[in-house]
Parts: C-alpha cells; structure tokens; sequence
C-alpha cells in the first residue's frame, strides 16, 4: 500500500494512499487524493507538490501515471505548473460558503489609544548593534537553560540602571525576568493564591486586564481603593483587609496622580502592619515632562515591595521583555514558576537588552523620544484648550497619556461613541472603576499620533460633541 507526503512543510499530512487491488487505475487514484485534500482543505492555495519524478519513486509507479494525474487536475483548475517549477494548488477550500461572522467594527481613522510606545521609533541600528555583540562575543553556555531568574548580565545592568535611574535597593539577586508585565503579575498573584491569600486591592480606576483578571480567574476577591487626583486615599487602607495592594504611584492609571510622600508612608505603614505585600507597577515613569523624577517605593522598603517594570512603554510590547525585583523571601518561588510556565525568557533577547542597557543606548533613546513626547503631549493640549476648553486635563506631566474630565452636562457614553462615528477612537474612564462613582472623563494615548492628526483628532471629537 504505498503512500506518499506532500513536501510543503507540512509533514505528517498523508497525500496518496494507493491500492492496487481495488480495481481504480492508478492515475485516478492520484488525482482523488489530491483533489480531496484540496477540497478539505488540507492543501490549501498555494501549497507546492512533490516533482512527477519524486512522487512516482515515493510510490512505486511509472511517472507517467503521476502526470497524468497532475494534467488531469490542473485542466480542472485544482492546480497550476510552471515551466521549471513547482506544481502548485491553484484553489482554495472547495466547501459550502463559511458562517457568516459578527461584522468587526471598523478601526478608528485617528486613534487616541493609550499604553501604546510609538514602535516607528524604535532604535534598530543600536539594537542591532547589540544583537551582533551578543552573537559574536557571548560564551557558548549562555545559549542553554538557564535558571528561572534570567541572565546574569542583565540582572547586572537593570540593577545599575534601576538604582540609578528610578531610586530602587535592587541587587542582581533580586531580579526575575518575565515576559512582560502580565506574565510576571500572573507569576505573583499565582504564589499569593498558593499560600492562602484570599483578597487583592487595587486602585480604582485601574486597568482592568492583567492584575484584576488575573486574580479574579485564581479565586481571589478583588477590592478597590478610591483614587484623588494624588493617587490612592490613603485613610480608606485601614478598612480594606488585603493580602496585596497594586499601585501605580509614580503616575496613577488611569488619572495622572502623583501619590505623596506621606502617602507613601502610610501605605509602607498598612503594609507593615498587616503583612501584605505592595506591587509597585512603574509603567511610564520615564517620559516626564514638568516634574523632578519620582522615586520607586522599592527603594524605601524593599522587603515589602515589589516592584514591576517592563520595556514596553520604552521600546516596544513585542519585545516582551520585564522585569520583577522582588524581596529575597520570594525569589526562588518565583523563579520557580517561571522555570513551570515556559523555562525562561528567550536568552538573546535579555543578552542584548543588557548589552543596549549597559551601553547607555537606552539612556539615549530616552532622552530622544522625551522631546518628541512632550510636543504631542503639548499639541494635545493646545488643542483641547482651543477646541474644548470644558474639558479639564489631568496627569499631565508624564508619562504617554493624560485624562480630561467632562463637564457634567456631557455623558462619557455618547462622548465615545459620537467620537466613533466620526472616526475618532477615544476611551472612557468608567470602564475602569470598581464602583459606579465619579465623574466621567476620557482617556488620551497621544505617543502615536503626530501634532497634525492629535490636532484633526480633536477638532472631530469637538464636532462630534457639539451635534450632541
């Protein structure tokens, strides 16, 4: 009974089967196996078929029975030939027409999405640089498994960078390695379900994926905090009960807040006295326009914070690239569930993010897109004071977004959605609450958008507010 395969990378899909006993010519048996591998859908359009000469050998027939066979199908239309080339399929699936989908909304002409780096201006010939380096020059050992925390070299640098840079008591020791943000919070919250946790606090408003979902999906009760335009209420902790707080101090989401010195304080204080542990998301503390830098929370009490950064805001999110230092006691157990989730971040990624660390290229990258953000942020502002001057921004020196609360005549809703009508995508702040309290506001992502489509954005969105 011999069979043959398709050579088009797929292995393991059976294309021929014949059976000489079964009272079918040959060449007629070809042809059905492929047509009906066409028709299914297991040779799709373009797939390259194995040369007459080879597929006769594979199944032990003259090649006149396989060109025969191809003939056949490509005056059918199921396949094409070129002189010199591959025989190829020329159709696609030959089934009833598919179940019609949900119509996808169409995406925004302008978007003011938000959390988004602007990826155009990500330095390649740097990165580049350091990638060579790192393939020239690095041991041959690093290219195996390593331990769950990551590479040395970069525990190394992000230790220098981060103490000198944002204010934190980091060690090499310290540091984890994820894929970003969301693997590294799921990691965590994972270790708290683990040993008994029952509730996790957050701010409200907060982003509602990662951390909350997160620990909504490992059973954990999720409980806001009440946010000022200085960040958490810091008088509401001693009514929570939690076994962990997630915060955004350096630069609250969604709302731009700033939490104080003396919040920072009582929060260590709750912290300290209730035994749980703070999460210190510093997600675009780099971009700072107006303000002095704004310490981490890590560097006051390292054994009770950990403190999250990635290089998504900075770089690009495909990297995937973050980073967790985290108090000693929780190292290995983190480490742990790293190794259980994918065994390690990928090794050349962290070597030459490292190398582009150590170098001082993301200083420099910093420092070129900081100007860069501040004019959009600028024109953003420019034009919400002349187009819609009811409108109150907020958060507005740092960081790649800003909030501007509605008058209260306006409904966020309507905003939104009158916005979309025109091809405008801008966010509310409502999604984001625990509670149903507060005013309504939009959420503004500017890092994206150059001064003349910030500029043509805003004059759509007053328009579409002023029709109601």
């Amino acid at each position: 009974m011999p069979m043959a395969r398709t050579n088009s990378g797929r292995s393991g899909e059976l294309l021929v089967e014949l059976r000489r006993d079964a009272g079918v010519p040959l060449h007629r048996q070809v042809e059905t196996a492929i047509r009906d591998g066409i028709r299914s859908g297991r040779l799709r359009i373009g797939t390259a078929l194995p040369p007459t000469r080879t597929l006769a050998a594979d199944l032990g027939v003259s090649r006149g029975v396989v060109v025969e066979a191809y003939e056949q199908l490509g005056a059918e239309g199921y396949l094409t030939s070129r002189t010199g080339g591959y025989t190829q399929v020329a159709i696609g699936q030959d089934t009833a027409p598919p179940r019609a989908r949900p119509a996808v909304a169409p995406a925004p002409r302008i978007d003011f999405g938000y959390g988004r780096a602007d990826v155009s201006s990500f330095p390649r010939a740097a990165w580049l640089r350091s990638v060579r380096r790192v393939l020239t020059e690095t041991p041959d050992g690093r290219f195996g498994y390593l331990d769950g925390r990551g590479v040395p070299e970069l525990h190394e640098a992000l230790a220098g960078y981060l103490n000198r840079v944002r204010g934190t008591s980091a060690t090499p020791q310290d540091i984890v390695i994820t894929n970003g943000f969301a693997q590294g919070i799921a990691l965590l919250i994972g270790l708290l379900a683990k040993a008994g946790a029952k509730r996790v606090a957050v701010e409200d408003p907060s982003a509602d994926d990662d951390a909350r979902v997160v620990a909504a999906e490992a059973g954990l009760e999720v409980v806001g905090v009440p946010v000022d335009g200085d960040g958490i209420r810091t008088e509401v902790l001693d009514r929570i009960e939690a076994d962990a707080l997630i915060l955004t101090p350096s630069h609250q989401w969604p709302t731009g807040g700033v939490l104080s010195a003396e919040s920072r304080a009582d929060v260590l204080e709750w912290a300290g006295r209730t035994g749980a542990l703070i999460v210190e998301d510093d997600y675009d503390a780099e971009y700072r326009y107006d303000r002095a830098p704004i310490g981490s929370m890590q560097g006051l009490a390292p054994d009770r914070v950990v403190y999250a950064g990635t290089a998504s805001k900075t770089l690009a999110p495909g990297l995937r690239l973050g980073w967790f230092v985290v108090p000693r006691h929780l190292v290995d157990d983190l480490a742990a569930a790293k190794v259980l989730a994918d065994r390690g971040s990928p090794v050349i990624d962290q070597l030459t993010f490292a190398d582009f660390l150590s170098r001082g290229e993301f200083d420099r990258h910093l420092r070129r897109m900081r100007p860069v953000y501040r004019r959009r942020r600028d024109a953003l502002l420019a034009a919400l004071r002349e187009r819609l001057p009811d409108l109150r921004p907020a958060g507005v020196a740092a960081g790649m977004h800003l909030v501007a609360w509605l008058p209260p005549e306006l409904d966020e809703r309507e905003v939104v959605e009158g916005a979309a009508r025109r091809g405008v995508g801008v966010y509310g702040v409502g999604p984001y609450r625990l509670s149903a309290d507060g005013p309504g506001g939009l959420v503004f992502g500017y890092a994206t958008l150059d001064e003349r489509r910030i500029g043509e954005g805003i004059e759509l969105l007053a328009a579409a507010i002023a029709d109601g």
